[in-house]
C-alpha cells in the first residue's frame, strides 16, 4: 500500500518536532519534499542537522510562490492557523492539505486509540499507553503528548495500539483518521483566540468520532453538559464516565470508591486511595482510562495493577521539593482556567499561586472564585499579569505581587511562604510569551526551586 502513490512534491509548514518527523517519514516515499517555516530566523543549519540523511529543501519568511504549483500534499504544523495567509494560498490552489495525524494515520497498520479534551488529555493518555503496554508491548503513545505520530506509523503491525493524544489543532485538519476507540475528557474554555466561539471548539473536539460507527467505542464525560447531548448523536457506542452525576452505564466514582455500572447491577471496582495521583480530577483519568483499556481487551486485573502504580506525568500537579517546611508543585501544563482550578483544589493546605503567562482570550473568573479558603497569595508572571491582577481585584482578592517571570516568582513565594503552605505553577495561560512550551516553563520553574538555598 502506497498513500502516497502520485505525490511527487510535498509541502511541510513548521520546522518544530512534527514538522520534521513529517518531512522525514515523506522523504522516504516522495520524490520532492520542502519544508517552510515564516520564521525568518529559523535555524536552517539546525533544522538540516535534525533531518540528518533526509535532504530536504528549506525555505524561511515569504513562501516562493513560483514553486506552488509543484506541490501536490501541504502538511501544516498544528500550529499554522487555517485563517493564515500560507493556508489560504494552498486552499486556493485545491492542494490537498493533511495534518501530521492525517499523514501518520495512513501509515497506520494497528489498532488506534485517540484521546482528545480540554483538560487531562496527557495523564489519560500516558496511563491508557502503560496499561496497554503491559498488556501488549507493541503499544506506542503519540501525538499532542511529545513523540510525533509519524516517527512511529510505519512501526505499526497488525497487531500493534497506537495511543494518541490529540489536541484540536490537530483534528482541524484531518479527513480519514477512524480510531477504534475515542475518548473526549471534557469541553471547557480553550483556545478561544482560534476557534473563537465554544459551539466550534466543541465541533472540532466532537470531530474526533466523525469516522466511528457502531462498532467502535467512544468514552464521554457523564458530568459534561456538552459531551452528555453529544451522547445522543454519537456515531459510536459510548461509554460514561461520571464523578458529580451517576451515569447510565459505565464507571462513577462516588466517595472513595470507584464503581462499574452495568444494566442495572453496580460493582466497585478500585479504592481511589489505592491509587498515587493527587486530585478528584485524576479519578476522571482513571476512569476514562480504564474504560478504553477494557474496551481494547485488556483484563481489568491487569488494568487496575497499572492504575495502582501509576505516579503521573511530569509538569502536571508534579511535586518538585519540599524546602523549609514548604511544599513546590510544577502544573506548567496547567494552560487554562479548568486545569488551574483542578490543580489549586488539590493542594491540601494553603495555595501560594504562580499564574499567567500568553494571552489565549480567556477569562479569569471562574479560576479566583475557587481561591476563598484555599490561596493565600497570588504572584503573576507574563502578558497576562495585569488582566489577572483586575480580575482578582474584582473578586476581592488584593493579595496580588508582579514577578516578571518564574525565577522572580519562585523567589517571591520563598519570601513569603509558611511552613505548611504549597508553592504552585499552574499558570491558566499558554506559555509562548516568554517560552517555546510548557516543558521549559516547567523546566525553568523546577530549576529556580531546585536553586532555593
Amino acid at each position: 500500500m502506497n498513500e502516497l502513490k502520485g505525490i511527487k512534491t510535498a509541502c511541510v509548514i513548521g520546522t518544530g518536532v512534527s514538522g520534521v518527523s513529517a518531512a522525514k517519514l515523506l522523504k522516504r516515499h516522495v520524490e520532492r519534499v520542502i519544508i517552510f517555516d515564516q520564521n525568518e530566523k529559523t535555524d536552517i543549519d539546525h533544522v538540516r542537522e535534525l533531518l540528518g540523511e533526509y535532504d530536504c529543501e528549506i525555505f524561511t519568511g515569504e513562501f516562493p510562490e513560483e514553486i506552488l504549483s509543484a506541490v501536490n500534499l501541504c502538511v501544516p504544523s498544528p500550529g499554522v492557523f487555517p485563517e493564515s495567509e500560507i493556508f489560504r494560498l494552498f486552499k486556493e490552489k485545491n492542494i490537498k492539505i493533511w495534518g501530521e495525524i492525517e499523514l501518520a494515520y495512513r501509515f497506520e497498520k494497528g489498532k488506534v486509540v485517540a484521546i482528545t479534551g480540554t483538560n487531562g488529555k496527557t495523564t489519560t493518555t500516558t496511563l491508557t499507553g502503560e496499561i496497554l503496554k503491559a498488556w501488549n508491548p507493541a503499544t506506542f503513545v503519540v501525538g499532542n503528548i511529545g513523540n510525533p505520530y509519524t516517527s512511529e506509523a510505519e512501526k505499526t503491525t497488525e497487531g500493534s495500539f497506537s495511543v494518541a493524544e490529540i489536541s484540536s489543532y490537530q483534528l482541524e485538519t484531518t479527513e480519514t483518521f477512524h480510531p477504534m476507540i475515542t475518548a473526549i475528557l471534557n469541553i471547557t474554555p480553550d483556545h478561544l483566540d482560534r476557534h473563537h466561539t465554544m459551539d466550534e471548539y466543541a465541533r472540532v473536539k466532537e470531530s474526533i468520532c466523525e469516522n466511528q460507527d457502531e462498532f467502535d467505542t467512544c468514552v464521554l464525560n457523564y458530568d459534561d453538559e456538552r459531551l452528555k447531548s453529544f451522547g445522543e448523536v454519537c456515531p459510536a457506542n459510548v461509554v460514561w464516565f461520571g464523578r458529580l452525576n451517576k451515569p447510565p452505564k459505565g464507571l462513577w466514582c462516588s466517595g472513595e470508591h470507584i464503581y462499574i455500572i452495568e444494566e442495572d447491577t453496580q460493582r466497585e471496582l478500585l479504592n481511589v486511595n489505592d491509587t498515587k495521583l493527587p486530585g478528584t480530577h485524576n479519578y476522571e483519568n482513571i476512569m476514562a482510562a480504564f474504560a478504553m483499556a477494557t474496551a481494547a481487551g485488556v483484563p481489568e486485573e491487569l488494568a487496575l495493577d497499572v492504575i495502582k502504580n501509576f505516579k503521573g506525568v511530569e509538569h502536571r500537579i508534579e511535586f518538585v521539593r519540599e524546602k523549609n517546611g514548604v511544599k513546590y508543585f510544577n502544573d506548567s501544563k496547567g494552560t487554562n482556567t479548568d486545569a488551574a482550578i483542578k490543580a489549586v483544589e488539590a493542594m491540601k493546605g494553603p495555595v501560594i499561586l504562580i499564574a499567567g503567562g500568553y494571552d489565549k482570550n480567556s477569562e479569569f473568573d471562574d479560576l479566583l472564585e475557587v481561591f476563598p479558603g484555599r490561596v493565600k497569595e497570588l504572584v503573576l508572571v507574563g502578558a497576562t499579569a495585569d488582566k489577572i491582577r483586575e480580575t482578582a481585584v474584582k473578586h476581592g482578592f488584593d493579595n496580588c505581587v508582579m514577578a516578571g517571570d518564574i525565577k522572580t516568582a519562585v523567589e517571591i513565594c520563598a519570601r513569603d511562604s509558611e511552613p505548611g503552605d504549597h508553592v504552585l505553577l499552574s499558570p491558566a495561560c499558554a506559555s509562548w510569551d516568554q517560552f517555546k512550551n510548557f516543558e521549559e516553563r516547567g523546566r525553568a520553574f523546577k530549576d529556580a526551586v531546585n536553586a532555593i538555598c
